[in-house]
């Protein structure tokens, strides 16, 4: 009879997991189709629950906001197009061309990272503490980079890493605001220098 019942709450264990997996990825999809229709302003959480066809609790069960959801489908797309890791030998030049190709393949979710970065990074501490995180990530694989390619100090790589990262981003800005903006002829001349 023991043996029964941890068989049973083993399997129902499964059942939910499985269940929550299929869940997340009808929010995940769901975010993404609104994200691409109407923006960040369409996709609010009741926007998110009606079109995944679950209701509120099952989102919060899953994640804490819609800017959690948000970041969360920005992640994915990134690592899409930028699957290295910080162990990889990645040279500065695939660096750049991940995120260029983040950036051009992926716009409507490159403005809206923009976008909670600016707005939900600067008014909300936790988003913040995560969008920070991801810069320090992206510098220092950037600085790994220019050390392997260059050697010298680290702390002109850092420096140096820092630079590239924030015109990149500068670059995103002006290509999500200007579509004329030749985003990977600018980023092949910010390789020259």
């Amino acid at each position: 009879m023991q043996a029964k019942n941890a068989f049973l709450g083993h399997y129902r264990l499964r059942v939910t997991y499985r269940a929550g997996i299929a869940t997340r990825e009808r929010i995940l999809d769901a975010t993404r189709s609104l994200l691409a229709e109407g923006g960040l302003e369409m996709t609010t959480v009741k926007a998110i629950c009606d079109l995944a066809e679950i209701r509120p609790g099952s989102f919060y069960n899953l994640f804490p906001s819609k800017e959690e959801v948000v970041l969360t489908v920005v992640r994915e797309a990134i690592g899409a197009v930028d699957p290295g890791g910080p162990d990889s030998s990645e040279t500065v030049a695939d660096l750049v061309q991940a995120y260029v190709r983040f950036v051009t393949s992926e716009p409507v979710i490159a403005r809206v990272y923009l976008i909670v970065a600016v707005t939900g990074g600067l008014t909300d501490r936790t988003i913040g503490k995560r969008l920070l995180r991801h810069h320090q990530s992206r510098v220092e694989r950037f600085r790994q980079a220019i050390l392997r390619e260059t050697g010298g100090s680290a702390r002109r790589a850092e420096e140096k890493a820092e630079q590239l990262v924030a015109t990149l981003t500068g670059f995103a800005m002006h290509a999500v605001l200007n579509p004329d903006f030749d985003l990977p002829k600018q980023a092949e001349r910010l390789l020259e220098h």
